[in-house]
């Protein structure tokens, strides 16, 4: 594991990173590579993510629950394409805010989930930078060899599914920000989920099995749809009332004059790290057989017609979104 040479930077790999390391491949994070062993029958997957303060978390955020996110959001993208995670490259740039018992904290959320996940860091980098604080991880995975679900898979015809609750990444952050005004576990919860999302690796399984296309809701359900979609180059029909809101969700939308517009929000705000995915109607019965084991829940949301895009629709009505999720720069 490679760092440049400033004060810290190499005992904050032997003393904090090294521990996490894998034992062999890793190689004790004293090399400038891993090596990474082949698995029969299988292809490797990998997805990356960078998260930066102030856009992806915010500044006062606990920075083991930002470690913790940066594994669940790559975690989701593998969930979504039927993988089993393996391991991950990390690069660190820490911020003048990062002090000796900030790493330890981040570290403490990295060390938590990798015995949640069963995966193992197997090298990276660490550096420090006069900007705001960022961090990325390389997510290695395995799916049997030609089965990896794509976005480019669904057909007219193919139902359109979502796992989970969508709208509480975005409303988690305006908790978070003091911006709302529920009951206080209503406000923990939807914290929690905007900190530390969870990747639905127990459905990953069902994924690869079944969906024929599928992928994580990270900019918003309606802009992901419009990325499957468009590489499907098929249409995408949503009916709104049927958004999946969970307890703390429903207490706002309760709470709203205009129905339309706050399920509009709640398809649009991104962060809820849920599978959406298109399936054969023949696939719903295991779909949901496969749900219910696991005690997840389902949601029937569209379905895929001849055409292009997403439509969404209220009350039977189509309903112009102008700005569909989050927009990367």
């Amino acid at each position: 594991m490679a760092s440049v040479d400033v004060a810290g930077e190499f005992e904050t790999i032997r003393r904090l990173l090294a521990p996490l390391a894998h034992p062999e491949w890793g190689r004790g994070l004293k090399d400038d590579v891993a090596v990474v062993p082949s698995r029969p029958g299988h292809d490797l997957v990998l997805t990356k993510d960078v998260i930066v303060e102030g856009v992806h978390f915010l500044p006062d955020d606990p920075l083991d629950s930002v470690a913790r996110k940066l594994m669940r959001v790559n975690l989701s993208d593998l969930a979504a394409k039927g993988a089993e995670p393996f391991g991950y490259l990390l690069a660190c740039h820490w911020s003048g805010r990062c002090g000796w018992p900030e790493r330890m904290t981040f570290v403490d959320g990295l060390r938590a989930d990798q015995k949640t996940f069963g995966v193992a860091l197997l090298g990276g980098d660490t550096v420090v930078t006069p900007g705001p604080a960022s961090f990325s991880m390389t997510l290695l995975g395995w799916t049997p060899k030609g089965r990896t679900v794509g976005r480019d898979g669904a057909h007219p015809g193919d139902l359109v599914f979502v796992t989970g609750a969508i709208g509480d990444g975005w409303l988690g952050l305006q908790a978070a920000q003091d911006k709302l005004s529920l009951a206080p576990d209503r406000l923990a919860a939807l914290i929690d989920h905007y900190r530390t999302p969870t990747p639905r690796l127990e459905f990953a399984a069902a994924i690869r099995d079944n969906a024929s296309a599928a992928l994580d809701v990270s900019d918003g359900l309606v802009a992901d749809l419009g990325h499957l979609a468009e590489a499907s180059g098929v249409r995408i029909g949503i009916d709104l009332e049927l958004t999946p809101r969970s307890a703390a969700a429903q207490a706002w939308y309760d709470g709203r004059v205009d129905e339309q517009a706050a399920l509009e929000a709640l398809v649009t705000g991104g962060d809820d790290y849920e599978i959406a995915f298109t399936a054969r109607p023949g696939e719903e019965a295991a779909l949901r057989r496969e749900a219910d084991r696991h005690r997840l829940r389902l949601t029937r949301i569209g379905q895929v017609t001849a055409g292009q895009g997403v439509e969404a629709r209220f009350a039977g009505q189509p309903v112009a979104i102008a700005r569909p999720g989050f927009i990367h720069g």
